[in-house]
């Protein structure tokens, strides 16, 4: 049984002076000054209530007690050596910065609330957010990770789809009220549509149904992703957005749910190399992880 008040802290200066034979030699082992090896000797003697070394002129003898405590003290010692290292590679792995890059509407409604609840868990891994629609962010080491809406076709990018993105389209109440709800996709060009300015995929996205429209038709057009979001928000007519925007906007509301519109992957990347450094691999699990929920939301 350990006597109470046992310090285990004197163990890294016994088995220094068990080891060298001297306090002395010791001392310069462990850089110390003899006076503190020799009181340190001194409190373990008073803990365990036996010598543990006879002074002798050219150094130390250890004694019965001390030959009998020296492999628990040598384990006790390369215990706390592992516990030290592993603790070290735990900080390691939980502090530092990690640079994530996305979509600009990602970086405004996807990654936030995941983002928080990161800094919730890991407090000591800071993160750099930057929306921009290149992944040659990655492949010239600008950001680490990227959660993309398109699979990075780059050989040296490891990317991993999280699942996919549905798009709706949707308007606000304010809007509905003043205008109406259409029942069925022939009714939106009857409505007041809010389209792209040069981005044709709306117009190609209505073809696809059979309906030719030309840009024109769209009352209020922007290439701008946030500011498309913010017009079908404000009530300025009917868009199509990502459906996790619904928990973002009240008062908008999904329309027509027969209307097949083809859903966004999203992947998420990190090149080769950096997904070994720890704190960047335990930001990418955990975005594995808590982006398909956020995903999902309607």
């Amino acid at each position: 049984m350990t006597p109470a008040g046992f310090d285990w802290a004197l163990m890294k200066s016994f088995l220094a002076v068990l080891d060298a034979g001297s306090l002395t030699r010791a001392a310069r082992v462990l850089r110390a000054h003899q006076p503190t090896l020799s009181r340190h000797l001194a409190e373990l003697e008073s803990q365990l209530g036996v010598p543990l070394f006879e002074r002798t002129g050219r150094g130390v003898t250890p004694t019965a007690a001390a030959l009998a405590i020296a492999d628990a003290a040598r384990q006790m010692h390369e215990g706390a050596d592992q516990i030290g290292r592993a603790l070290a590679r735990q900080r390691d792995a939980t502090t530092g910065t990690v640079r994530i890059t996305t979509s600009e509407v990602a970086a405004s409604w996807l990654l936030p609330p995941v983002l928080a609840a990161l800094q919730a868990k890991e407090p000591g891994i800071q993160v750099e957010l930057v929306a921009s629609n290149g992944l040659s962010n990655l492949l010239r080491r600008e950001a680490d990770i990227a959660v993309r809406m398109v699979r990075p076709a780059q050989g040296s990018l490891i990317a991993r789809k999280l699942g996919d993105i549905a798009i709706t389209a949707a308007a606000h109440d304010t809007y509905l009220a003043r205008a109406g709800t259409p029942r069925t996709p022939a009714d939106l060009l009857r409505h007041r549509l809010i389209g792209y300015d040069r981005d044709d995929t709306l117009v190609r996205g209505f073809q696809a149904m059979g309906q030719a429209v030309t840009r024109e038709q769209f009352a209020v057009r922007t290439d701008d992703q946030l500011a498309y979001g913010r017009l079908v928000a404000a009530g300025a007519g009917i868009g199509f957005v990502a459906a996790y925007n619904m928990a973002h906007w009240p008062g908008v509301r999904p329309l027509l749910p027969m209307l097949k519109i083809p859903p966004l992957p999203c992947w998420l990347a990190v090149h080769r190399e950096i997904r070994g450094n720890p704190v960047v691999r335990r930001v990418y699990d955990f975005l594995a992880e808590a982006l398909p929920p956020e995903m999902a939301r309607r």
